[in-house]
């Protein structure tokens, strides 16, 4: 009867412990298809994974019929309320967010809930399964404890009843003797196992009589109950055989349990160290780890196809180059064709035999690795030793290398965004302006370099400081605390466009700054910030504000005189003395105005690029002294000494602007020596370069002025300097002059103590100087000069200036007349203004009709305009070419020497028809 139960209970058990096996393989094949369909898309995997549900919940009702125990309740509410989690809560989301490609929100789901659930019920599983495999170990260590102890209280018993037999056989000996004779030799008989058979006086009424039927009748009883022990016991032994071959059998299914769930594990880390990292090398070599112990393979391999990356296991580094050199043989370009899988068998190398003999054999597995395009981006191979790859399982392995796949597809991505993203970086820090990105919430996402630079702070010590940091940050750095306002207004208004000007404590910088939302698919996500130093122009700004205060007083001043002068002279009657001395008067303040004309004009063709240089060589000494002796006539209080040096100082550059250059700089020395004293100017020579110092003992220049000196527009700012007056511009267009002469110049000076200039400009002392030594006043009677201008008031100047030059002019106020009038005479030279009253013959047009006849094109040119295109005179044939205003003896001496260099070329012409000319 206890042998029943325990029969029953076992069974009971091992029912159990069955469809517990098979809840546990439903599910781990539902978990295994749904990340297949994940990794792949298979829609076969996807309704794999959901019919596994209908089979779970029919093993679940088949148990719910065998639940005896707590546990089996606890048990089958847990399947019953994961089966619900998985099937009904979780998959369906799952599929759902992958079919719209929310991946995101997958790989959230897994790492918040669905992971943690899922290990906790396989160890649930797991746990209950063991606890039925040790209630069946306690089943079958109880029914052997139960038949040993049978078999002793069966032995206890036999050994009871032969001591009772002995007792009364001795005490029948020794009362009886021989009648019980018999009796033992049978008793001995029957406690060796044989049958007895005996015949005892059993009509005795006596005592003996009465034993010996007594004994008749337990010898039967005992043989009786020998057989009973007998035929249970071998039925017990049949129970145990059968117990053993099952033990057995649980033993090889859990050996296989755990060969499996081995496999699951080693499958789980292959997945999770897939899609949890973005190292490249690491990913390969977890990936060939893993691989071999899932495929149980004893070495592999997996290279890349494009790039020189690979892994190995069990392999020499000699084996890895040797496959890496000769991996686009056929073997691995079948792998890109077919695209499948594919294992052979080959006889293995002395190497990999060891200390075997004989014929051994290997199976090589080869594996391709596809991206998401089905390009074959890696190759994987296995050896395994001894067992070839099944065909059941390329699958599989198939399976297992689209995850690799995935994960490098990945990790590709990854690397091309990083890419990117640096490039991104490199680009803004190649900025000259300091970039700065902001979240919704103010927290800085991504800066550049030259923001740093700006802010004057550490390292990227900016990156991801929130709003707050941000803002204390800016009260720290910046003098206008009305920054925190646009701030504020930059992250919250809806604005597309606000700017501030704010200034460092520390640098003193001065930066604008303007903000702009950032929008993707119409949505906002941050506010850029762009910060620009602007110092250099808010100084330049300043400084043009003072130079227009500046130059409105230096124009005023002696258009004031001129008008004032002029009046008196046009409503008074002025002795001639008086007169002349008004004229004087006039004439400077007109020079003075022409020069600050000129100064600008300057500049514009500086800034424009279209200054021009007639450079020829001359001598510096009688430049210098005419530029002396012209300031020293305008100050009593200075003594302006020339130092020369010796040979001459030859230079080869432009007279003109040389003049302009000096003259500016010893009017400096003059104008900011206002106490008077001696201004020297030294000539010397130092390594092949004329060395010119203006050196005086004024007022000297402030240090921190000594780097802006020569910038536009720029005066020191000092109320003794003040009232000395200046545009700013002298300094700047005497540096642009010096540079274009391949020259320096420099200072050196001492507040209060005085200042030195120092001028370098190349030497040309072994050269022959093309010196025109010829005598400008050589007689010029019979030279002829056409005059074409629309202004009758310069024309009388000009004409009158020409004709006491001993020059005979040719006088028209239009283009049309003056080209008329070529065809009857051919003048030596012609003046020309270029913006005539006349649209239909400018000068660009007059000379081109010029230019264009054979008879007229040698008539040196010289243009006299206020339009400043000296190039596209000279281009188009000009000899000269000045600009209004211009002193006249200027135009007369430059028709002298134009005349002297071509010669005399006028006559008069009979009037004839033209063909085919200009």
């Amino acid at each position: 009867m206890l042998n029943t139960d325990n029969y029953k209970e076992r069974s009971k058990i091992a029912e159990k412990e069955k469809i517990a096996q098979a809840i546990n393989v439903d599910f781990n094949q539902a978990f295994f298809d749904a990340r297949g369909y994940l990794a792949f898309g298979s829609a076969s995997m996807k309704d794999s994974a959901l019919a596994q549900e209908k089979k779970i919940k029919r093993s679940a009702k088949k148990f719910e019929k065998i639940t005896t125990t707590d546990d089996d309740e606890k048990f089958l509410d847990n399947v019953n309320e994961f089966t619900s989690f998985y099937f009904e809560d979780t998959l369906p989301l799952v599929i759902s967010n992958y079919k719209v490609g929310n991946r995101q929100e997958i790989a959230k789901m897994a790492n918040e809930q669905v992971t943690s659930k899922v290990t906790t019920f396989q160890k649930q599983m797991q746990d209950y399964i063991q606890d039925l495999d040790h209630s069946l170990d306690s089943h079958f260590q109880k029914l052997i404890t139960m038949q040993s102890y049978i078999q002793l209280i069966f032995l206890l018993f036999v050994l009871i009843v032969m001591v009772i037999l002995l007792v009364i056989m001795m005490y029948m000996f020794r009362q009886l003797g021989q009648p019980l004779a018999r009796l033992s030799i049978a008793a001995n008989e029957m406690a060796s196992g044989k049958e007895v058979s005996i015949s005892l006086e059993t009509k005795r009424e006596d005592e003996i009589g009465l034993l010996s039927k007594s004994f008749q009748q337990m010898v039967e009883k005992v043989q009786e109950k020998e057989q009973d022990l007998l035929a249970h016991n071998e039925e017990l032994i049949a129970q145990q055989d059968e117990l053993q071959a099952q033990q057995a059998e649980l033993q090889n299914a859990m050996q296989t349990l755990n060969e499996n769930s081995e496999k699951l594990k080693n499958r789980n880390k292959l997945v999770n160290q897939l899609s949890g990292n973005i190292d490249l090398q690491y990913l390969l070599d977890s990936s060939v780890v893993n691989m071999c112990k899932i495929i149980q393979a004893d070495k592999g391999i997996i290279a890349l196809a494009e790039e020189p990356a690979y892994a190995s296991f069990g392999i020499s580094p000699s084996g890895a180059n040797q496959f890496l050199q000769n991996m686009k043989d056929s073997l691995c370009e079948q792998l890109r064709i077919t695209k499948r899988p594919y294992s052979f068998k080959r006889k293995l190398d002395v190497s990999e035999k060891g200390y075997h003999e004989g014929d051994f054999y290997g199976y090589d597995l080869y594996l391709p690795v596809l991206s998401s395009d089905e390009d074959l981006i890696a190759v994987m191979i296995f050896t395994r030793y001894g067992s070839p790859f099944e065909e059941s399982q390329m699958e599989e392995f198939l399976a297992l290398s689209n995850s690799v796949g995935v994960s490098l597809d990945k990790i590709s991505l990854f690397q091309k965004s990083e890419k990117d993203r640096k490039q991104n970086q490199d680009i803004l820090n190649t900025l000259q302006e300091g970039v700065q990105l902001i979240d919704k919430n103010g927290r800085t996402l991504q800066i550049n370099d030259h923001l740093q630079e700006l802010l004057e702070c550490e390292d990227y010590v900016l990156l991801g400081m929130s709003w707050e940091e941000w803002i204390e940050f800016v009260k720290e750095k910046v003098k206008e605390k009305q920054i925190v306002l646009f701030l504020e207004n930059a992250l919250h208004s809806n604005s597309e466009l606000d700017t501030f000007i704010y200034t460092l404590e520390s640098s003193q910088k001065v930066i604008k700054v303007y903000s702009k939302k950032l929008y993707h698919d119409g949505v906002k996500i941050g506010t850029v910030l762009v910060h620009r130093d602007i110092t250099k122009e808010y100084e330049v700004d300043q400084m043009k504000s003072e130079f227009v205060s500046t130059v409105s007083h230096e124009l005023r001043t002696p258009l004031s005189s001129i008008l004032g002068f002029t009046e008196l002279m046009i409503n008074r009657e002025l002795k001639p003395e008086r007169q002349k001395k008004y004229l004087t008067t006039i004439w400077n303040e007109s020079k003075r105005l022409t020069a600050l004309i000129n100064d600008f004009l300057d500049v514009q063709r500086m800034e424009a690029g279209k200054q021009t240089y007639e450079k020829k060589y001359f001598n510096l000494l009688p430049m210098l002294s005419k530029v002396i002796e012209a300031q020293q006539v305008s100050t009593k209080l200075h003594q302006i000494i020339l130092e020369p040096c010796s040979p001459p100082p030859f230079i080869l550059g432009d007279r003109e602007k040389m003049e302009q250059v000096f003259t500016n700089l010893i009017n400096n020395a003059v104008k900011y020596s206002p106490d008077g004293g001696m201004i020297k100017v030294k000539l010397t020579y130092i390594d092949q370069q004329v060395k010119v110092e203006i050196i005086d003992h004024g007022l000297g220049i402030p240090e921190e002025a000594m780097n802006k000196l020569f910038t536009k527009f720029y005066r020191v700012d000092n109320s003794d300097r003040r009232k000395i007056g200046g545009t700013g511009l002298g300094l700047s267009i005497v540096q642009e002059i010096v540079k274009n002469h391949d020259g320096e110049i420099s200072v050196q000076s001492t507040l209060g103590s005085g200042s030195t200039f120092t001028v370098l400009l190349p030497a040309a002392l072994s050269k022959e100087m093309d010196m025109e030594q010829n005598d400008m006043r050589e007689s010029t009677e019979g030279y002829h000069i056409l005059l074409i201008e629309d202004d009758k008031s310069l024309a009388e100047l000009i004409k009158h200036e020409l004709v006491e030059n001993g020059f005979q002019v040719i006088y028209h106020n239009n283009g049309a007349d003056g080209l008329q009038s070529l065809h009857k005479t051919i003048p030596d030279a012609i003046v020309l203004d270029i913006l005539l009253e006349d649209d239909e013959f400018d000068g660009w047009r007059i000379m081109q009709e010029i230019k264009q006849s054979s008879r007229l094109q040698h008539i040196p040119i010289i243009i006299s305009t206020a339009l400043d295109e000296k190039e596209k005179g000279i281009s188009l044939g000009a000899m000269a070419y000045l600009v209004k205003p211009y002193q006249p003896s200027q135009l007369s001496k430059t028709i002298m020497q134009t005349l002297l260099k071509v010669g005399k070329e006028g006559q008069i012409l009979v009037p004839q028809e033209e063909h085919a000319e200009g």
